[in-house]
């Protein structure tokens, strides 16, 4: 049995713990700033561990990393850095979710060298987008436009945001604001967040998409020199960015993001009645031919082990522990460096975990 760490008892967090718990293959060791979170994910949890922590100090996250085969961090984006740099030290392969570009770069930066695998935005978006989008492009010899479209939505919507909390409240803002890495005719730029609305709909229902940060991954980089437009933009319910314009713009919100988090937190309610939408689109030329190929899929929340669980706390643990158990089996490099793009689709999807994707 391997011993993982988890950091971080949230949603992801201790949904992550349930899934890999019940395998039996995982000795389970999750911890949390707040006792109460921790003691909550472990609760009905056979053999599981849980440890009170501060994701901040170095000697806390050492001391949580000795002996341990891995660690995956459901931590707010910004604590990543020094918890790559404690599992590097400590010789734990290291997996984690974030959008964030400048700490993702830095997570690269500390793979260099290291003696186990790094494998960050191995969650949702970027995540299971990159690996289905890839997978979409593999036989063009020349990619045209690549679109990967994600988005956590409310079942049924009653607000004029037309939106619910569904995971991280810190994120979700950063997304809307940071710089939107994408490749525009050949070359990799940056795009202001919220911006190339575009409107499609999927089985009688409207949805727009926009810029966000985060979500494309490393996908453009690496598809640089054989693809001509990779994007990535997050799915939304028609006026939803609209709204955001409005709040981070016009009211200046963009410079003051900790009070905009502190007001959805108090003004939007959570859901446990969402879905998530995902949609892959490659044009290329495959076999002499412009071709174009699509994937889209909803993946609504579900009952598992007995507990219901929302469909973003299913897509994103499921993709990290997905990873994890593919690690376990020799399927991917054990050292280093691991990016999405490397990872096998049909490797991924017939994976215990991966087939939560599966609709």
């Amino acid at each position: 049995m391997k011993n993982v760490v988890i950091i971080g008892a949230g949603k992801i967090g201790r949904m992550a713990a349930n899934l890999l718990a019940q395998t039996g293959d995982y000795v389970v060791h999750i911890v949390d700033a707040h006792e109460a979170s921790w003691s909550s994910a472990i609760s009905d949890l056979s053999g599981a561990t849980g440890a009170t922590i501060d994701f901040s100090k170095k000697s806390d996250l050492d001391a949580t990393l000795k002996g341990a085969w891995a660690v995956i961090s459901c931590a707010p984006f910004f604590c990543n850095t020094l918890i790559a740099q404690c599992a590097k030290e400590q010789g734990a392969h290291y997996l984690d979710l974030t959008e964030d570009v400048a700490v993702t770069k830095s997570v690269m930066a500390l793979a260099q060298g290291a003696s186990t695998a790094f494998i960050p935005q191995c969650g949702l978006a970027p995540g299971f987008i990159t690996i289905a989008a890839n997978h979409l492009a593999k036989q063009m010899t020349s990619i045209h436009e690549l679109r990967c479209r994600v988005g956590a939505l409310p079942q049924s919507p009653t607000n004029q945001l037309k939106y619910n909390l569904t995971w991280s409240t810190d994120g979700l803002i950063n997304e809307y604001c940071n710089p939107c890495e994408a490749l525009v005719d050949g070359k990799m730029t940056l795009l202001p967040a919220l911006e190339n609305l575009e409107e499609f709909t999927i089985d009688g229902t409207m949805y727009e998409a926009f810029n966000t940060s985060g979500g494309l991954g490393s996908l453009g980089e690496s598809l640089q020199g054989r693809a001509r437009n990779v994007n990535y933009k997050t799915v939304r319910y028609p006026g939803h960015c609209k709204l955001m314009k409005f709040l981070l713009h016009d009211l200046g919100f963009i410079d003051h993001r900790e009070e905009l988090c502190t007001i959805f937190e108090r003004a939007i309610p959570a859901t446990q009645q969402d879905v998530i939408v995902i949609v892959c689109v490659a044009i290329g030329i495959e076999a002499g031919k412009l071709v174009e190929k699509s994937d889209a899929r909803r993946v609504p929340g579900r009952e598992i082990n007995g507990k219901h669980w929302t469909g973003i706390q299913i897509t994103t643990a499921a993709g990290v522990c997905a990873m994890l158990d593919l690690l376990k089996d020799d399927q991917l490099p054990q050292k280093g460096l691991v990016r999405m793009e490397d990872v096998r689709y049909d490797d991924f999807i017939s994976n215990r975990f991966g087939q939560y994707y599966v609709v």
